[in-house]
């Protein structure tokens, strides 16, 4: 007989309701943030970016979820981006400063608006929901990241998230989905 693993997030919730759950969030996003951040350090890439702490706090808080899943977290991200990056692109603003330099235009707005709107229509269609990828979708809507190499550390980003996130929360007994939402024939 196998031994039995604890899922430390529902004993710290039994241990103290309010403090466990806090102690364990605390916890892993030191880990899995400041080795995204340690790691983008060593290889000179930014692979810590603001798309990562919703999602992360996706993990910690409510990982049985859906939307904590990792499927939903690659899709839904991988959509953000490709809708972000393309409304820079149809709507001329891939070599314009970003907004947060240059300032909102009307333009960036509709460009931004549409984007995350886009998203979020198919990201339902597709059954996929991850509400932090609009933040990866107005990442490069406004310009903040707007190259294809842009792109490439983003999704370094959000699979090495991914992978260590529920990577630690599996270690520590929290049997989170490793691909599809919990109840999905392949979870």
């Amino acid at each position: 007989m196998a031994p039995r693993r604890t899922d430390l997030l529902a004993a710290a919730r039994e241990r103290s309701p309010k403090a466990g759950p806090a102690a364990y969030a605390v916890a892993v996003a030191l880990l899995v943030l400041g080795l995204c951040g340690a790691i983008g350090v060593a290889v000179g890439q930014p692979l810590l970016f603001p798309s990562l702490a919703p999602t992360l706090l996706l993990f910690v808080q409510s990982p049985h979820q859906p939307t904590s899943a990792p499927r939903n977290v690659l899709v839904g991200h991988g959509v953000g981006l490709v809708l972000g990056f393309g409304a820079l692109h149809l709507f001329g603003l891939a070599d314009q400063p970003p907004a947060s330099e240059a300032g909102l235009t009307a333009v960036r707005v509709v460009a931004a608006a549409g984007a995350v709107a886009l998203t979020a229509v198919v990201l339902s269609l597709l059954k996929c929901q991850h509400p932090p990828a609009g933040t990866t979708t107005l990442l490069f809507a406004l310009g903040v990241f707007s190259t294809p190499a842009d792109a490439a550390t983003v999704v370094a980003g959000i699979v090495l998230l991914a992978v260590v996130g529920v990577g630690l929360n599996r270690l520590l007994g929290v049997r989170q989905s490793l691909w599809a939402p919990e109840g999905e024939a392949n979870a």
